[in-house]
């Protein structure tokens, strides 16, 4: 547990949300009568704290700088299933009073960076918190993904392609293809086949310390990568994409009150909502 000394705060609002403006400016007038400075939508080295106003998606827009500088992050839910942004609207001031004058759990969680190889070209690292997906375009027809952990061959999958995700973003796309969830705690990257040929390809769970390669070889059209949903490269019969995992965390401060299972249980509705004391 960390008790956290903020002094000034980053409020990042989802773009073109008029909820999350008027949310900003009413935490920016209550964090004032604390004492505390407050900017908008930048992320600054001075910072003590970053808050989201938004989804997943606003967060994951911010982690890679918010990695680098080491601030740590809490998100209000504005959006829809809210795995990262775990605080609700409605409890935004009980959960922020919290954070600000009890010790609170800040998690590391782990991030992935990905480059293609393109003959002697490299181009530079681009960072993700939930998964870097290599996957066909518009052709019908399956490409041939040849995958290797370290210089160990895992296999060639033919598919219409393939996840690399971080336990964070095994509630991602991993999770809709058939992927297993996998607690944060545990630093890993799973490797995920989008729609397999063979229906035995199933996802394998690595060790965070191993360098992942993937090569084309052989496709019937465009193959493209895409991080944390973000359309990056497009990909050629025999180039390269090398996934590592990135050196700095994102430092996500739980929600109080909540555990990784209690979130579990509300955004996935394991049990049909029914909750069992103990």
């Amino acid at each position: 547990m960390t008790r956290l000394q903020v002094r000034k705060i980053g409020i990042i609002l989802k773009t073109g949300s008029p909820e999350a403006k008027a949310i900003g400016e009413e935490l920016s007038g209550w964090f004032a009568t604390k004492g505390i400075q407050s900017v908008f939508d930048a992320i600054t080295a001075d910072l003590d704290m970053l808050l989201i106003l938004g989804g997943d998606g606003t967060l994951l827009h911010v982690s890679d700088q918010a990695s680098r500088l080491g601030i740590p992050v809490v998100g209000i839910n504005l959006g829809d299933l809210g795995f990262l942004t775990e605080v609700a609207v409605n409890e935004r001031f009980v959960d922020l009073e919290s954070i600000l004058t009890q010790p609170v759990t800040i998690e590391e969680r782990m991030m992935l960076k990905a480059r293609r190889c393109c003959g002697g070209d490299t181009t530079p690292w681009q960072h993700a918190l939930n998964d870097v997906v290599i996957a066909k375009g518009s052709s019908d027809q399956v490409v041939y993904l040849s995958a290797w952990a370290d210089d160990e061959l895992i296999t060639t999958y033919k598919a219409d392609g393939l996840i690399f995700s971080t336990p964070t973003g095994s509630t991602a796309y991993n999770l809709s293809a058939g992927g297993p969830i996998v607690h944060p705690g545990l630093h890993s990257i799973l490797v995920t086949p989008i729609c397999p040929f063979m229906l035995e390809s199933r996802a394998v769970l690595l060790p965070a310390a191993l360098r992942l390669r993937v090569k084309v070889a052989g496709l019937a059209g465009p193959v493209r990568v895409m991080v944390d949903g973000r359309l990056v490269w497009d990909m050629g019969e025999q180039d390269m994409l090398e996934v590592e995992t990135l050196e700095t965390p994102l430092r996500l401060i739980s929600a109080p009150r909540k555990g990784y299972f209690d979130i579990l249980r509300s955004k996935l509705n394991w049990g049909g909502g029914r909750i069992e004391s103990r």
